[in-house]
């Protein structure tokens, strides 16, 4: 395979091969286009504030905004819905932003909804799962976190905590994964890279320490209605976990830095879809995604003591 074209094999990289790697990354699409325009016609319908700003010289300064529910009551559970952790998601950004145009609104008096639809800015408008550091903010959430995107979350969730029931994280497994990502994460820290497979469909990764089995599969359930849930690879894992249940692995949030593992939440999940599948339309990820949060909230409601 074609050595990663910064930094030499073996070696870790250091601050000269991470301005390189930034250096080779380019706008593609405008989060102020395409994202905060969408946040600010849900103005007449949520609370909308400005919770951190990423400065990001010379490429700009990215605010990070979060929706409430305007009908927000110290009485009701929280949930969290996020997008865009990694910043190339796109049916997590507009996922999210549909579950708010379209179903949120039926929450009103039975939720406090926090939605952030787009967690990194910077990477939602270069295709990357990087800040411009090179770090990756869901490797990166803990307190004092080195990374931007990672921090601003953090501290905005901490005075609700306690008061979580529902947490969903929407991402997507592309085809860049093997082709860009992973070759950059094992250039980065200097290993030799190993081919993966890519899930045909679409997955969650669960909380191995809160796993809610009944909870991933009413999720799942849902999902199936609007685009196809990824088999397990012949060896029984999905991007080499072992498969719990049909279309669920675990992880352990928490150690990882993964951003469902922010707060202490009873339900819990990370969301995977698959774009470039031939078997799933950009219209079917969105889709999918509003629909497991919609799942999920509905679940969590319906059994809010489990």
């Amino acid at each position: 395979m074609t050595p990663y074209p910064v930094g030499t094999p073996g070696q870790p990289w250091g601050a000269a091969e991470k301005a390189e790697w930034r250096s080779r990354q380019r706008k593609q699409r405008s989060y102020a286009g395409e994202v905060v325009s969408v946040i600010d016609a849900l103005r007449g319908d949520f609370d909308i504030g400005q919770y951190s700003e990423l400065d990001y010289a010379p490429d700009g300064a990215y605010p990070l905004f979060a929706l409430r529910s305007r009908s927000w009551s110290d009485s009701l559970p929280v949930v969290l819905v996020t997008g865009g952790v990694h910043g190339y998601e796109s049916s997590g950004v507009h996922g999210a932003l549909r579950f708010l145009q379209r179903d949120a609104q039926k929450y009103a008096g039975k939720a406090n909804l926090l939605v952030v639809p787009c967690v990194s800015p910077w990477g939602y408008e270069r295709i990357q799962r990087w800040n411009p550091d090179a770090l990756d903010p869901n490797r990166n959430f803990r307190a004092n976190s080195p990374a931007g995107e990672s921090a601003a979350l953090w501290n905005l969730v901490q005075p609700l905590l306690g008061r979580f029931l529902v947490h969903i994280d929407l991402h997507e497994t592309t085809d860049s994964d093997e082709s860009e990502f992973r070759p950059a994460l094992a250039a980065r820290d200097g290993k030799e890279y190993e081919p993966g497979t890519i899930p045909d469909g679409f997955y969650l990764c669960a909380d191995s320490a809160r796993p809610q089995p009944a909870f991933q599969q009413a999720i799942n359930d849902e999902v199936a209605k609007v685009t196809h849930i990824a088999p397990a690879d012949p060896d029984g894992t999905i991007i080499g976990s072992p498969v719990v249940a049909p279309g669920v692995i675990e992880y352990d949030y928490t150690p990882l830095g993964l951003c469902a593992g922010i707060t202490d939440a009873r339900y819990v999940t990370t969301t995977e879809v698959y774009p470039d599948s031939p078997r799933a339309t950009p219209e079917q990820c969105n889709e999918a995604q509003a629909a497991a949060a919609r799942a999920a909230i509905d679940y969590a409601l319906a059994n809010p003591g489990r």
